[in-house]
């Protein structure tokens, strides 16, 4: 199944850089009442040098960032097949990541605010212990507007996968132990074990 992420993905980036803005605008506000603690140094002559830097940054960042992401989610593109999910991903260099099942640990439903706002989610997917990314799960599933049918069908083929009735059984099924039996087992191995050392 093909999946492409919804343009209300766009949107939202659209609003985050928007708010990147604000909040450029803003410090830009707080310095220009901040900077002026001399007497000959007036509030017109700071604003004269803070504005145009504050108007070019919020234009650099908007001319670096809109065609960037643009393309990155053009080119993002998600297929769920019936042993791994696959995403396609890049702007130069396109990228195919293949994440099995086999790996995958848990999927996790991620919606920011302004996602909320939007309508949509993200899936995030983890693995046991591959995932070589700071943000510590494997892929994203972003941009989605049924997520939540998604979730729950990559949730029960996962159960499918790795049932939790067999570890939950087999967890049932070892006697737990008292810590003096521990103790007492530790203490036979450490025998054994002195027993085989004394021999050789």
């Amino acid at each position: 199944m093909e999946i492409k992420p919804d343009k209300k993905l766009l949107t939202k980036q659209w609003l985050v850089l928007l708010t990147i803005s604000v909040f450029l605008v803003f410090i830009a506000i707080a310095l220009q009442f901040l900077i002026p603690l001399d007497e000959r140094v007036t509030s017109s002559q700071v604003s004269i040098i803070l504005w145009p830097i504050t108007i070019g940054i919020i234009l650099l960042l908007w001319a670096i960032s809109a065609p960037i992401i643009t393309l990155w989610i053009k080119n993002l593109t998600y297929y769920i097949e019936d042993d791994r999910i696959t995403i396609f991903k890049g702007i130069l260099t396109k990228q195919q990541q293949n994440i099995p099942y086999r790996a995958i640990t848990d999927f996790i439903l991620h919606r920011s605010l302004y996602a909320r706002f939007l309508g949509i989610g993200a899936i995030r997917i983890q693995t046991a212990g591959q995932s070589q990314t700071a943000t510590g799960y494997e892929g994203q599933l972003s941009g989605l507007v049924q997520w939540d049918d998604l979730h729950q069908q990559l949730r029960s083929k996962l159960k499918l996968l790795h049932p939790i009735a067999e570890a939950t059984a087999v967890a049932e099924s070892v006697p737990k132990l008292s810590s003096d039996d521990k103790l007492q087992q530790i203490l036979e191995e450490l025998k054994a074990i002195r027993k085989v050392l004394e021999n050789k």
